[in-house]
């Protein structure tokens, strides 16, 4: 907890690994790592599982800062607060290298912290973080590229900003870039900020004349309307004490994940997902969806693909315009093995 008030804005990091035993590829993998070896990692980080929920292909954890998905050959961690989520990094190598699996592709992402001077070794910069990563990766990983969008040339500081790393190998290049891999899959990371305070009150504890009323997170998750996000999901969710939210939702081999800082002042949502790319419309309705719970005065929207196309800024647009957000930056880059990142603010009028 920074002096001024709770950081929202999540670091987030995903690691790919392979391995040379198929079983251990497509079967269970790094899901068989012990509960202690993922309090272990954790630990290192400075959160704690709070609750958690699996299906036949992952498992999802809600943490006391943020969310943990863990695949058979890929994990994704996001923490918010002043968490050290890199140091994670060489523990997850180690354990992946004990059942079989090197490390193969990372990235990691993040928005402009509102309270950049209160975070800790390696986040103090950007700059910092990514040497940390440049010396934490294996140099297999030869294929690397960091960049912050918009630039400093266009950025505007009522704007969020998107902080981008990436890392591959030979190998993770070569299958990405086959035509069959991958080529219909997305993730889609929106962070919000001045949340209008009406909605925004549903995520306390308390009413508005300070008196407490124990909202369960369940209760949370039906009256905000975020269950009905994706009603197919499978939810897991976690309301904190005096305020705060967060949810995961499982949905086959797909993940969404929101967490709520709702405090005046620095109020803060996130929402991400992942899915395909084969019905574009799918996301039109979920961005319109997370917006309307929300009300941001500021919204950003980072699609990460191998096949982004014109069509998707169009359908990002029409979500969001009809709510009263204009979009006021749009930033394509090329990162080796990711794909096209397309990154997008809006500001409402009242903003």
């Amino acid at each position: 907890m920074a002096i001024s008030g709770f950081e929202g804005f999540e670091k987030r990091l995903e690691l790919q690994f392979s391995g040379d035993d198929p079983m251990k590829v497509i079967g269970i993998g790094l899901r068989q790592l012990e509960f202690e070896v993922v309090e272990e990692v954790l630990e290192a980080v400075q959160c704690t599982v709070v609750s958690a929920v699996g299906n036949g292909f992952f498992d999802a954890y809600v943490l006391s800062e943020s969310s943990l998905f863990v695949y058979p050959t890929k994990v994704v961690i996001k923490t918010c607060g002043t968490t050290q989520l890199l140091k994670s990094i060489p523990l997850l190598i180690s354990h992946g290298l004990d059942m079989g699996l090197h490390l193969c592709g990372c990235r990691y992402t993040r928005g402009s912290f509102i309270f950049p001077k209160a975070q800790p070794f390696p986040h103090t910069s950007f700059r910092e973080e990514v040497l940390y990563l440049e010396q934490s990766l294996p140099n297999n990983l030869c294929y690397r590229k960091a960049c912050v969008m918009p630039s400093k040339k266009y950025y505007s500081s009522s704007l969020h900003s998107w902080h981008v790393y990436s890392a591959s190998d030979e190998h993770n290049l070569v299958l990405q870039s086959m035509p069959h891999h991958h080529q219909h899959l997305f993730t889609m990371e929106v962070c919000m900020t001045d949340l209008d305070p009406i909605l925004a009150r549903k995520f306390f504890q308390c009413d508005g004349e300070g008196n407490r009323i124990n909202i369960a997170a369940k209760d949370m998750t039906v009256f905000t309307g975020i269950n009905g996000i994706n009603p197919n999901a499978l939810i897991c969710d976690f309301a904190f004490d005096p305020c705060g939210y967060s949810m995961n939702g499982i949905d086959g081999l797909n993940y969404s994940t929101i967490h709520v800082t709702p405090e005046d002042g620095f109020s803060y949502a996130s929402f991400e997902c992942d899915g395909s790319m084969d019905n574009v419309q799918v996301i039109e309705d979920v961005l319109n969806k997370v917006a309307q719970i929300f009300r941001p005065g500021t919204m950003s929207v980072a699609m990460t693909s191998t096949c982004l196309s014109q069509d998707m800024l169009k359908y990002i647009r029409n979500a969001l315009q009809p709510l009263g957000l204009s979009r006021r930056s749009c930033t394509v880059d090329e990162f080796p093995a990711t794909g096209s990142v397309v990154f997008q603010t809006f500001t409402t009028r009242r903003k």
